[in-house]
């Protein structure tokens, strides 16, 4: 049903939508694990694993399919 753009089944853990959520704003994974409290090696590892299960190729066609099926939002700051 095209009407409801929500896709509330998302394969991410809520972490990895977390971090998802910071990379669409602009974070670097180093930043990203500073504000986390996680190692980069962490960071890194979360985003292979998103782009494993999302099936794309980099972190800007994770954000774009995140943000499609309505996982993450895009807040006007």
């Amino acid at each position: 049903d095209e009407g409801s753009n929500k896709d509330s089944y998302s394969p991410l853990s809520s972490r990895e939508i977390e971090i998802l959520d910071y990379i669409a704003r602009g974070n670097s994974n180093k930043e990203i694990a500073k504000s986390l409290k996680i190692s980069d090696q962490t960071v890194k590892n979360h985003i292979t694993s998103i782009l494993k299960k999302l099936a794309v190729n980099d972190r800007t066609a994770a954000v774009v399919h995140a943000l499609r099926h309505g996982w993450i939002k895009i807040q006007d700051t």
